[in-house]
């Protein structure tokens, strides 16, 4: 499956902040993080270490996201992280012009249905689109949880985690602290386990 990398402008303090919670995640496979996770400059790429793709953080080594907000993209009302306080909320980088994308679009919403009574939110960050094609995108495909329309890429920074692909999906366990990520296209099973263990935790 043909993943979409992309390339943005971040400013030092960024990426700093990148490279410090990289390095503090627990890679699946029992590879280690090493030192290559981010590559600074004027421009920044995650670089999996080992080639993984799914970051799982243990709770003593999570930090709570910066504050996200942005309009919302069907209503443009604004919408928060901080609106699900006390749930855990899966964040999902998502672009309609991205095939991976198309693909999993069924998926989360059928997660978001089976896991809603746990306490367990969706948010969707639309990333680089057209705002008309994004909307019939949700229109087409029945997604009934809100994203927020981020054009540039300023709001996905809160995330202090790797999201240089799309896509992209973050769980965020109750205390809105990355314990998952997916720097690839999810699949069913392994995204509702994740998504069960996270909510589980106490």
């Amino acid at each position: 499956m043909r993943l979409v990398r992309f390339s943005v402008r971040r400013p030092a303090a960024l990426a700093t902040a990148l490279l410090a919670v990289v390095l503090g995640a627990t890679v699946l496979a029992g590879c280690g993080t090493g030192k290559d996770a981010v590559r600074q400059g004027d421009t920044w790429e995650f670089v999996s270490p080992g080639g993984q793709t799914v970051i799982n953080y243990e709770p003593s080594q999570r930090k709570p996201v910066a504050p996200l907000s942005g309009p919302e993209l069907v209503t443009d009302k604004q919408v928060a992280v901080s609106d699900f306080d006390g749930d855990v909320v899966v964040v999902n980088v998502w672009g309609s012009w991205c095939g991976p994308c198309r693909g999993e679009a069924d998926l989360l919403q059928r997660t978001y249905e089976q896991t809603r009574d746990q306490g367990v939110a969706f948010l969707g960050i639309n990333l680089r689109d057209n705002r008309g094609a994004a909307r019939d995108f949700v229109a087409d495909r029945g997604i009934t949880y809100p994203s927020i329309y981020d054009f540039s890429g300023a709001r996905l920074a809160a995330l202090t985690t790797p999201t240089s692909v799309v896509p992209t999906t973050v769980i965020l366990d109750r205390q809105h602290r990355p314990a998952v990520v997916y720097l690839r296209a999810v699949e069913a099973v392994e995204l509702k386990e994740a998504v069960n263990r996270v909510a589980a935790e106490k």
